[in-house]
């Protein structure tokens, strides 16, 4: 029997405004995808399962702002990106980082989906078409993206067009972000805890891989139990935590971890975060540390994560205060010129480890 009682004082009594949201079906109408976009997503994802799988020897370097904020400098700094993925395509598989979803340690902005006029209006049905282009445009170019999937129902929308995705480190301890990534179609990383810990990622790898069973919202709006296969394409990320784990020593305990869970002892090393210490140019240094364990025959190591913008360093995001373009407004960047050397020096890498046989 339908309800019709009164629970205006036990319901929603926290919620402020509801709004309507599109649905991924009316956004994808929008903004479609084009075969030769599908073409590359579905190239560049099976790749990197080559990669993973251990059938191709390049080096997965997911580079990019820490996030983005203005269509126009985020396809500026893929044109450049374009350039030396690329030129270095022998060696390295350069998928752009194209960040929309902040998670924040208390609060904050939190991305270009949530409020992409940075203003608090929060016009996220905006926001969704705004992200979903760039993503178009950034594709049109022949350069595959990756994004971290925060939200739950965001990934309904953008996820077609996205050739690898992250869960942070916030997340990973997650179930339903495990759920999330056994169902999504894209090769997956989970980053090791903020503390540091390997085994909470290694534990998302396994959960990520199985199928599950879960409630969630179909491409035309509607809320249903979704069943998925697993995704055999989830792997581990090294951000650091306490201290940082990017050394060979770091290295070979993750994979002694992985091995104990029955997982292919691999791992991604992210040169930024608790493995920078938060020094945006201690990045350089921790790449070419990473770039000489790979030069030295170290095959566990399977891709690295830079954040990288037009120009280095970061700023506030403060009412009436114009923004310099090309910086982030987040975590701090190395900028374009100093992201260039890092790039070639790990495809020198690749080709040093290659003549080690």
């Amino acid at each position: 029997m339908l309800s019709t009682q009164d629970k205006t004082r036990i319901d929603d009594t926290r919620i402020a405004s509801v709004r309507p949201l599109m649905t991924p079906a009316l956004l994808e109408e929008r903004c479609p995808a084009t075969p030769a976009h599908l073409a590359l997503v579905e190239a560049s994802r099976q790749a990197i399962s080559q990669v993973l799988q251990g059938h191709d020897d390049r080096l997965v370097v997911v580079v990019g702002p820490c996030s983005i904020h203005d269509h126009e400098q985020a396809l500026a700094y893929a044109r450049l990106l374009q350039a030396q993925a690329q030129q270095l395509s022998p060696e390295l598989i350069v998928v752009m980082r194209v960040y929309f979803e902040k998670p924040r340690t208390t609060v904050g902005w939190k991305g270009y989906i949530n409020d992409p006029h940075l203003d608090g209006s929060f016009a996220m049905n905006q926001g969704l078409e705004m992200a979903r282009r760039l993503l178009r445009d950034v594709l049109d170019l022949g350069l595959p993206v990756a994004t971290e999937f925060l939200d739950l129902l965001s990934p309904q929308f953008i996820s077609d067009l996205v050739t690898w995705g992250a869960i942070g480190a916030r997340t990973t301890e997650s179930q339903s972000h495990r759920q999330l990534a056994s169902g999504l179609s894209c090769p997956v990383g989970f980053k090791n805890g903020t503390d540091g810990g390997i085994q909470v990622a290694a534990d998302a790898v396994v959960a990520a891989r199985a199928p599950h069973a879960f409630m969630g919202m179909t491409k035309m709006g509607q809320a249903a139990i979704f069943e998925t296969r697993g995704n055999q394409d989830a792997h581990i990320i090294l951000r650091g935590g306490k201290q940082p784990n990017y050394s060979a020593a770091d290295v070979d305990a993750a994979c002694r971890v992985l091995e104990a869970a029955g997982l292919r002892p691999q791992v991604m090393v992210d040169v930024s975060h608790a493995n920078s210490s938060k020094q945006h140019l201690k990045q350089i240094e921790v790449a070419h540390d990473v770039a000489a364990q790979i030069a030295g025959g170290e095959r566990r190591i399977m891709g690295l994560m830079v954040e990288s913008h037009l120009h280095e360093g970061r700023q506030n995001l403060q009412p009436g205060q114009p923004l310099k373009p090309g910086v982030s407004i987040t975590d701090a960047c190395i900028g374009w010129e100093q992201t260039v050397p890092v790039l070639q020096a790990l495809a020198r890498a690749v080709r040093e480890r290659r003549a080690r046989g």
